[in-house]
């Protein structure tokens, strides 16, 4: 199948780790024009070094704060034009039980999360409206649509990017702006993929060991978790105008774990 990615100008957040990696590299091999929005430098500096040059640009960016996701716009539309697509990747966690769980995690998830999501689709959209076309992607979870154990804030921050999603679709539809959803189970981080930021660097990834992994992988029908690469696709299906008939949907990409 012909995507047609080739020459589109791109938006990865949190594209310097693991599944956000994986997605900047697939875009690339289908030859767009990639901007890895990430607040580790260095690790999207690896990323893009990996790529053909002139190709991959980065841009310290948190998604968290609005004037730093505004001048990442500015800098994208100066370096690579106007953004045809944006892939929400950039997202925090550290599973722990509800009561167990310190105020700060729980809003480090609801502004990566959530605000991130609103930051920078927000900060994009006029551009998108502008030239009547746009393909948004964001990264959801399971855990927002079943409700995950150890996992009630992200499982909630997780529901609203799919039902902002949705009404965002609604809004938008008729300007030629696409927005979907795709939903990932456990796809645990690789150190030698993941920078310092990457919540797999520290503790959340610490606490899934080989044993918790083969356990997690006797829930899924495929009989194991995931991998970035496994996600790639359906993001680059629904970043193409393969997917122009698509929006306001929820792909869940997990080994079957869940079926909705």
């Amino acid at each position: 199948m012909e995507l047609g990615l080739a020459g589109r100008s791109a938006i990865v957040t949190g594209g310097a780790s693991n599944i956000g990696r994986a997605i900047v590299r697939g875009l690339v091999d289908e030859g767009a024009l990639v901007t890895i929005a990430d607040v580790d430098e260095a690790q999207a500096q690896r990323v893009a070094d990996e790529s053909p040059p002139g190709r991959v640009f980065v841009d310290r960016t948190d998604v968290t704060d609005v004037e730093s996701v505004e001048g990442m716009v500015q800098r994208t539309l100066a370096a690579a034009g106007a953004p045809h697509i944006l892939v929400n990747c950039a997202g925090w966690t550290i599973d722990r039980l509800f009561l167990d769980k310190p105020r700060s995690e729980w809003e480090r998830e609801i502004a990566v999360d959530i605000w991130g999501f609103i930051n920078v689709t927000r900060a994009l959209l006029p551009h998108m409206v502008a030239q009547l076309y746009g393909r948004v992607v964001s990264i959801g979870s399971d855990a927002g649509r079943i409700g995950e154990w150890r996992e009630a804030v992200y499982s909630g921050t997780k529901a609203s990017v799919i039902a902002m999603s949705k009404s965002l679709a609604r809004e938008l539809g008729g300007r030629g702006i696409t927005f979907n959803v795709v939903c990932p189970g456990i796809v645990p981080g690789q150190r030698e993929t993941s920078g310092a930021a990457s919540v797999w660097s520290g503790e959340q990834g610490a606490q899934f060991t080989p044993e918790i992994l083969e356990k997690a992988a006797r829930a899924y029908p495929l009989r194991r978790v995931g991998t970035p690469e496994d996600i790639v696709p359906a993001v680059l299906f629904l970043a193409s105008d393969c997917a122009s008939y698509i929006t306001g949907q929820t792909l869940s990409v997990s080994g079957g774990y869940t079926m909705m």
